[in-house]
């Protein structure tokens, strides 16, 4: 049954996020704002202004006492959750920023942007760490892997890579897709890296080699989104062909469900 019908912003809601407890909501809108929610009464807790453009990421820490955003306005801003106020405006980017992450233990933020870099943030500073480069069009995605040791990154120049937190250096340049990537993901253990991409299709990559162990294909248009489930064992893509499709990942190989 419907819970709550939470209304606060002025314009569409482009991205959601549970912190870790699940006691907060937040979303992110087109009208320049995030909002805060209490999920068990339905209440906004605050509304966080500081962007001057559309905001299109969002991510709690682990603790889940903060927040950044993303938005089109080339910034990233970190938020204490407990008062709504902005704590660090990571400002370096030439374009908007696609992708934004906080690391497990909640020191890094990393972020991506439509200038093809990819900018690792200090959270008690705020100050850029490294800048990775590498890709030759714009990233669409970033994540950490589950130790926060490496990087992935998604773009339209139709690679995936992976950098070394610590070094910033490239350790894989993933290639094989035949249009941009949309979306990655490290499954829970760190040793797989997912790919979605326009070409139809989802790569399965072992991290530790950069090889492509297989192709997941059955979808009909172009794939937005992909996600192990909690152990690892289970894909799931989302696609513009209105269906999701749910992949069962065997000992040996990834076969259709």
């Amino acid at each position: 049954k419907l819970i709550h019908t939470l209304q606060g912003h002025q314009k569409e809601i482009v991205c959601v996020g549970f912190d870790p407890q699940g006691a907060i909501l937040a979303t992110g809108s087109t009208d320049c704002t995030a909002i805060l929610w209490d999920v068990e009464t339905g209440k906004s807790l605050f509304t966080l202004e500081a962007h001057e453009a559309e905001i299109v990421s969002l991510h709690f820490n682990t603790e889940g006492n903060l927040l950044v955003t993303g938005a089109f306005d080339n910034a990233a801003v970190i938020w204490d959750v407990s008062t709504g106020q902005s704590l660090h405006v990571l400002d370096g980017h030439n374009g908007e920023i696609s992708s934004t992450q906080f690391n497990f233990a909640g020191d890094l933020v990393v972020s991506g942007s439509i200038d093809s870099t990819v900018k690792i943030w200090d959270v008690e500073s705020g100050k850029c760490l490294n800048t990775l480069e590498g890709h030759e069009d714009e990233i669409l995605d970033v994540c950490f892997n589950a130790t926060g040791s490496l990087i992935a990154s998604a773009s339209a120049d139709g690679s995936c890579r992976i950098y070394s937190t610590h070094t910033g250096q490239q350790k894989f340049c993933l290639q094989g897709h035949d249009g941009e990537v949309s979306k990655v993901a490290f499954n829970p253990q760190g040793t797989l890296l997912i790919s979605a991409s326009s070409d139809k299709t989802v790569r399965v990559w072992e991290v530790e080699t950069g090889k492509c162990l297989n192709v997941l294909k059955g979808h009909t248009d172009e794939i937005f989104s992909c996600a192990f489930n909690y152990d690892g064992s289970i894909i799931i893509t989302g696609s513009k062909d209105n269906t999701c499709r749910i992949w069962k990942r065997d000992d040996e190989e990834e076969t259709k469900s």
